[in-house]
């Protein structure tokens, strides 16, 4: 399997699993998100202690794109600090908008480094963008 297989297979795994897409009962913050391109739209939910995401989850409808993008950026941002966070989303909007980053930055994101392609693909970049535009407004 190639990284290519390996990407495609993230996004669907993620675009079918639930798992982050529900409400939490004690987030501190709550932000929507709305993608008028498509009509995607989210609400991104965190739970904090202090400078960490102790959880985060969504809920909301959209494309597979969006949803899986959202769902792999819940995983990868628990336990890091709001910095982390935010310097995380940084990374992942500059890899999606095709300016430079590094392999030593790409390492950061995880899974979410499985979008990297979506940079080829104009008319879903907006939606790969929803969630981490809104955890970077809110952080």
């Amino acid at each position: 399997m190639n990284m290519e297989e390996i990407y495609s297979q993230i996004i669907l795994d993620h675009s079918r699993n639930q798992a982050n897409k529900h409400e939490l009962a004690d987030a501190d913050i709550k932000e929507p998100g709305h993608n008028p391109s498509c009509g995607d739209e989210i609400v991104l939910e965190l739970k904090t202690d202090g400078e960490k995401i102790v959880d985060a989850a969504f809920t909301g409808d959209g494309c597979a794109i969006s949803q899986a993008a959202t769902s792999v950026m819940c995983d990868t941002i628990i336990g890091k600090s709001k910095e982390e966070a935010k310097e995380m989303a940084d990374i992942y909007i500059r890899m999606i908008k095709r300016e430079e980053v590094s392999d030593e930055e790409l390492e950061k994101l995880g899974d979410a480094v499985a979008f990297i392609n979506i940079q080829n693909m104009p008319q879903r970049v907006k939606c790969a963008l929803l969630s981490w535009k809104t955890l970077d407004q809110i952080i």
